[in-house]
């Protein structure tokens, strides 16, 4: 049995999980609605305050959607009720970031700003620069394959150079820089 296709789902008050014929997974919670289609082949099992996930056999292509369809079921029922967020930084001079009605602006050391339109259900924010130079952004949303496809387009505008640190990168990211030339 796979570990994690085992473990049941709590569903917490205020989150309601309907599972139609076709399998397709429906989650409303207080922050929205998501909904996924499972493969036919797991079954979902709606018990009091609890979802469990089974499959029918130990063949491996039942084994590998198990584990799946159980996580797509608890992020939904996690983002629906708490919401993901995924938090990043700008290291550099001169970097900034702001907001302008609903997009994300970036000035990055290109010769123009980017501008980036966020995805549906997904929201930006922007820290203020602290005396580190640091911007801190935050992608949030109820989505969490949405809200880390967001950041990752994010990062990717100017990924973090290598021999001087400067770039966006994800909260907590350890940049390990290169020595460069040097003479001898």
């Amino acid at each position: 049995m796979s570990r994690i296709g085992k473990k049941p789902i709590p569903v917490p008050s205020g989150v309601t999980v309907i599972v139609e014929p076709d399998n397709r997974v429906v989650v409303k919670g207080p922050k929205g609605e998501l909904s996924e289609q499972i493969s036919r082949d797991i079954k979902v099992v709606q018990e009091e305050g609890v979802i469990r996930v089974e499959r029918p056999s130990e063949q491996s292509r039942h084994r590998a959607q198990h584990g799946l369809a159980r996580t797509l079921i608890d992020n939904m029922v996690t983002g629906v009720s708490n919401g993901y967020s995924k938090k990043l930084e700008i290291h550099g001079v001169g970097y900034r970031a702001q907001i302008e009605g609903k997009n994300l602006v970036l000035s990055v050391g290109y010769s123009h700003p980017i501008k980036i339109e966020p995805r549906d259900g997904i929201a930006f924010e922007v820290g203020q620069e602290d005396r580190s130079r640091i911007v801190r952004i935050s992608v949030s949303g109820i989505n969490k394959q949405v809200v880390g496809q967001m950041a990752a387009d994010i990062r990717r505008v100017r990924k973090p150079d290598p021999y001087k640190g400067k770039g966006i990168r994800y909260e907590g990211e350890v940049v390990k820089l290169k020595q460069g030339k040097r003479a001898t």
